[in-house]
């Protein structure tokens, strides 16, 4: 009777085990500490434009009805080759192309609730809106896909009106999300 009692408690035992196991892979994991640019990420930008422009024509806020996507855009300074990245907001890169121009327009927010976690929802077709002082711009989804950190020619100029949402993804944050769309309107 002894026996079948431990063999009993090893299959419990056994079995919490492989639930705690279990939820340590499928809950994600939650960034503790505040980054201040993409240097301890790393996605280092070269290449990009470096004229002056006018600040009212950087995105404002990019909205992806879709899967309730809602944020204020700032502008990310370009800090010795690092895009700055806020902890509240996306961040539209410094140096990469504008709304209604070609080029390759550049934003990027933490994985987040409330910024760009739902963002790993997002699907081919859906519409991207991008504000700035000139109005809306309307973008579809045509690609999306996953890279490493050190693939930065998702960021690099385009000889078309690009917009590129950037985020990071995989098991502990170690690639990065990259969801593509081109003007509609």
């Amino acid at each position: 009777m002894a026996k079948k009692s431990e063999a009993k408690s090893n299959k419990i035992f056994l079995g919490i085990a492989l639930l705690f196991l279990g939820l340590l892979l499928v809950v994600p994991s939650r960034q503790t500490t505040t980054v201040d640019s993409f240097a301890s990420e790393p996605v280092r930008i070269t290449g990009l434009s470096q004229e002056k422009i006018d600040d009212n024509k950087i995105p404002r806020r990019v909205l992806i009805p879709d899967i309730k996507i809602d944020l204020k855009v700032g502008k990310a300074r370009n800090i010795e080759g690092y895009w700055e990245v806020f902890p509240d907001k996306a961040g539209w890169g410094e140096g990469s192309g504008l709304p209604g121009n070609k080029g390759n327009q550049v934003i990027f927010a933490h994985a987040r609730q409330g910024l760009f976690l739902p963002l790993r929802e997002s699907k081919v077709d859906m519409r991207i809106y991008v504000l700035s002082s000139e109005g809306w711009y309307i973008y579809q989804i045509e690609a999306i896909k996953e890279v490493y950190p050190n693939q930065t020619e998702v960021i690099e100029a385009t000889q078309d009106e690009t917009l590129t949402l950037y985020t990071c993804s995989g098991y502990k944050d170690t690639k990065r999300l990259i969801v593509i769309a081109k003007r509609i309107n």
